[in-house]
């Protein structure tokens, strides 16, 4: 009988301890913590925007390597994405087919594919047992341009498909009148809506560039080999580097900013 009533009086002794505990760290965080944070944080992002040019004026080696990997990567994806997704989307938008409308929610359904989706599945058909294996291709900045791809085809496609199905019959008409025929019809539609088309390309590297799910699993973030920025940053949020996180973050938007600006300047230009 005592010893329970004594193990009853401990663990409520227990409980109370506790309880006042948590009641002490919330009073003190209140009190202090909160201002060191944001203290601490408008730091660290300070530190990040001194360093970020820092790391540009120094020419740090490695960043750079990451930025020219980054680049390669989403440079060449966007390209083999606009090879494939501009015909499909002109020729789906231009043609009418049983099984057309299947075709189309599947394009807008892998226009939302998320990147780990993509990544698993190219890591799977080019790991050792599958069907690719012997091409030994995972972990190498190749296996990540095809995941890219993956993402970025079914957006310009998706794209160009919304933009064509609402000018085609006009475009068409003036082919045919100007006695155009067959491929010529198609480049026709492309030249005429060229500006238009131009948003598909930035939305299609938007999201090559800022992919990090896809590339993590088929690239594995190797320095010097398959690291790139969106990696990069992870990796440094992880070791708890946040100054040289939003540093390289930083970089990372003045470069997907002139890239666009530049395609901006383009889409004026033309629409004059």
């Amino acid at each position: 009988m005592i010893p329970a009533f004594l193990e009853y009086i401990f663990e409520y002794i227990t409980e109370q301890t506790q309880l006042i505990s948590v009641e002490l760290v919330q009073k003190n965080y209140k009190k202090t913590n909160i201002g060191d944070y944001k203290k601490d944080t408008m730091g660290e992002i300070a530190k990040g925007g001194s360093e970020a040019l820092n790391l540009i004026l120094s020419g740090d080696p490695e960043l750079y390597g990451i930025v020219g990997l980054s680049l390669f990567v989403s440079g060449i994806s966007v390209l083999i994405s606009t090879c494939i997704g501009l015909p499909l989307g002109v020729l789906l938008g231009t043609h009418n087919f049983r099984g057309k409308g299947i075709i189309i929610r599947i394009t807008y359904t892998f226009m939302s594919l998320p990147p780990v989706i993509a990544g698993l599945f190219v890591f799977l058909i080019l790991m050792r047992r599958g069907p690719f294996g012997y091409l030994q291709l995972n972990y190498t900045p190749t296996a990540m341009i095809i995941a890219q791809v993956c993402l970025v085809t079914p957006i310009i496609m998706g794209l160009t498909y919304n933009l064509v199905k609402e000018k085609a019959r006009t475009i068409r008409n003036l082919a045919l009148t100007l006695g155009a025929r067959g491929p010529s019809i198609l480049t026709l539609m492309i030249y005429e809506m060229r500006v238009g088309l131009t948003t598909a390309l930035v939305s299609g590297f938007g999201r090559a560039i800022s992919e990090v799910g896809a590339v993590m699993i088929v690239g594995g973030n190797i320095k010097g080999k398959t690291r790139v920025m969106t990696t990069y940053i992870t990796e440094l949020k992880t070791m708890g580097d946040y100054s040289r996180a939003i540093a390289v973050g930083i970089i990372l938007l003045i470069i997907a900013f002139l890239i666009t600006t530049i395609l901006y300047n383009f889409q004026e230009r033309e629409s004059k």
